[in-house]
């Protein structure tokens, strides 16, 4: 029995499929069908039913499987042990990155990333921050960057820097002409947010103290700060995003975007891990990339 045996029997079972879970291994699919069946007969029982499409585990599958996964922790665990003893900047990373985060921050800093640690092979996906600390709870990611304070017990949060919030408001909207505007004037009625399970919409609704039960007179919703900012750009309405979102706004448009007049209008980044986590030094290098991309100093 061999760790790669073990891997590709798990990516099978994942994959539910031979062709695709090769593809993913970046092996040729005889290759990983003869190591498994190698498994097999090493054990002497059928692992998988090949009769299924997808294809599933057998009763003796699901509990190699089980413990296949305990062992390729337990495997992974000892060889970032090992490299962080030696203060190697390598492996895989699995990040996990907010929406409202995403678009605006990734491109910024990744190039000069993977430049800079040609060891390191990022595996990144855009996920609400529910389902980030569940993935993170599951061993499903390593790492996240999401707005912090918004992780429970057993993840730990390092803030990278401020993100300062904006109304962006229609020209057609009777708070156009001012520069800043307080939080008390907003109407509520033309205020557009993200859709549940978005954490800025949960910090927006708490900053403008907003009743979910209101009205609104365009009851619109999405995942999209930039859909939101068309909407608000042919109607009446406003919407409030954060800093980091309006680097794309054309010059035309910016005078739409207004202070706000209310000290804790903020979010913070932040970059958030298991406790267990033992790879330091990669989650350092990955925090000094964004802070030096966002022109940040180190703390």
């Amino acid at each position: 029995m061999t760790i790669v045996q073990l891997e590709y029997l798990l990516a099978v079972a994942n994959c539910g499929s031979f062709s695709v879970a090769s593809e993913r291994c970046f092996v040729t699919q005889p290759s990983l069908s003869m190591q498994i069946k190698n498994l097999e007969e090493e054990l002497g029982v059928i692992l998988l039913d090949r009769s299924k499409k997808p294809v599933i585990p057998t009763e003796a599958g699901l509990v190699v499987i089980r413990n296949a996964r305990e062992t390729l922790k337990a495997y992974n665990y000892i060889k970032e042990s090992v490299s962080e003893l030696k203060g190697e900047v390598a492996g895989t990373m699995r990040l996990g990155v907010i929406p409202t985060v995403a678009p605006y921050l990734l491109h910024r800093f990744i190039p000069g990333f993977v430049k800079r640690y040609p060891k390191v092979e990022l595996e990144i996906r855009e996920m609400v921050t529910s389902d980030i600390v569940a993935a993170l709870n599951r061993d499903m990611l390593d790492a996240a960057l999401l707005a912090g304070g918004t992780c429970p017990d057993g993840i730990v949060e390092q803030e990278l820097f401020d993100d300062r919030f904006y109304a962006y408001v229609s020209p057609s909207n009777r708070l156009f002409e001012r520069s800043n505007i307080r939080i008390e004037d907003i109407d509520q009625k033309e205020l557009l947010l993200l859709a549940e399970g978005h954490c800025l919409r949960d910090q927006i609704v708490e900053l403008c103290q907003a009743r979910r039960s209101v009205r609104t007179s365009c009851l619109f919703e999405c995942g999209s700060l930039d859909t939101l900012m068309r909407i608000v750009d042919n109607t009446s309405a406003m919407t409030i995003i954060p800093e980091m979102a309006t680097q794309f706004i054309p010059a035309e448009r910016r005078c739409q975007l207004k202070t706000l007049a209310k000290g804790a209008a903020s979010r913070k980044i932040a970059i958030a891990v298991r406790r267990t986590y033992v790879k330091g030094s990669l989650v350092n290098a990955l925090k000094g990339s964004i802070l030096n991309a966002v022109g940040v100093a180190a703390g």
